[in-house]
């Protein structure tokens, strides 16, 4: 593979299937140029269907994504999200006597919610810690269930894509950003990375490329379109084409009126979701001592500047907007560009590993 790329003039292309729409992106084989990044949405009656026809649905998808864009080739760098990944930071003995992959496998055993035969399992070491007079081992669990696995890799095959690598959400998040935090003292920050999807937010707490602490928080989106739905007396339907819209728009176009009646309806879910981020910024400055937090990164289909005002207040750590295309040239993005955050990280996995 990595002999390829280097022969090769583009990576594989990063593809990100969210609960709303499907996310590609590419970038040449030195990774200093995107190639092409493209959104397609799915349909919100998609929800209704058989597994199956979901899947037809993310192929066609995908296919929409590539017509008529500049993608080049047909490798792909797929992704493991929150629907499909079991994930838990757990703690193990540090003791010499035991390997750590068996300790790891005992402690799956216990905790994931399929046989372990069925699973496949991986892990990250975080750091020593120190739990009373013991050393202990943060390790983050990850695992998915073998034929859930084995779907997605058939739907990204019948898109007609071939499958190089599958990655799972938070280390793609992080692989997007230290591409770009490159200098010295940047190895050395840690930063919380906050992902806000439709259904669930993503946070990841990493020093450098080396992830210490991660966890899915069950809020997102779809907790915003029902506080609004709520408070303005509207359909879903017309609370989520609300927030979108005028969303969408950059800040100077926005109508006043329409931002303060969305973010006041909108408060008890941000109150709620600044919460979850405070304590998982305590768990960070107990469990990992020594360093604390000097950047705050948001980014997600449901980033905005508001949202990171009112998150960063709570958060007490400098934030800053998502771009995932901020250091390459020919972006031609227009507006926000957080949507991409996950799927760059895809399409820089095989370039960053070869470099």
């Amino acid at each position: 593979m990595i002999a390829r790329l280097r022969k090769n003039r583009f990576g594989p292309i990063g593809i990100d299937i969210g609960s709303r729409s499907v996310k590609l992106a590419q970038f040449s084989a030195d990774g200093k140029q995107l190639v092409e990044a493209s959104r397609w949405d799915l349909s919100d009656s998609d929800k209704n269907l058989s597994d199956a026809e979901q899947d037809e649905r993310i192929v066609e998808a995908l296919a929409q994504a590539r017509e008529g864009r500049a993608f080049k080739g047909n490798d792909a760098v797929l992704c493991l999200n929150h629907r499909q990944l079991f994930l838990q930071n757990i703690r193990v003995s540090k003791s010499a006597q035991i390997p750590l992959d068996r300790t790891v496998q005992q402690e799956a055993a216990g905790r994931i919610p399929f046989p372990v035969a069925e699973a496949e399992i991986r892990y990250l070491e975080a750091a020593d810690i120190r739990q009373g007079d013991a050393v202990m081992r943060e390790v983050i669990l990850m695992a998915c269930h073998r034929p859930v696995l084995e779907r997605l890799l058939s739907v990204i095959e019948q898109a007609k894509l071939r499958p190089v690598a599958v990655d799972v959400e938070p280390t793609s998040l992080v692989r997007t950003y230290t591409s770009q935090f490159r200098r010295e003292e940047d190895r050395d920050v840690r930063t919380m990375y906050v992902h806000v999807g439709f259904q669930s937010t993503l946070v990841v707490i990493a020093q450098g490329d080396e992830l210490l602490f991660v966890k899915y928080l069950d809020l997102g989106g779809k907790q915003f379109d029902e506080a609004v739905s709520r408070k303005l007396k509207m359909s879903i339907a017309e609370s989520a084409s609300l927030r979108r819209n005028n969303g969408d728009r950059r800040s100077d176009r926005q109508d006043p009126e329409i931002t303060r009646s969305v973010a006041d309806a909108m408060r008890p879910a941000v109150e709620r979701l600044a919460s979850e981020l405070s304590m998982c910024v305590r768990y960070h400055s107990v469990t990992f001592r020594g360093r604390p937090l000097g950047r705050f990164v948001l980014g997600g289909g449901e980033a905005s500047e508001t949202l990171l005002e009112a998150l960063t207040k709570r958060v007490g750590v400098a934030g800053e907007l998502s771009d995932p295309f901020r250091m390459y040239s020919r972006s031609g993005k227009s507006g926000r560009t957080c949507y991409w955050d996950i799927a760059a990280g895809l399409a820089l996995r095989e370039i960053c590993s070869s470099a």
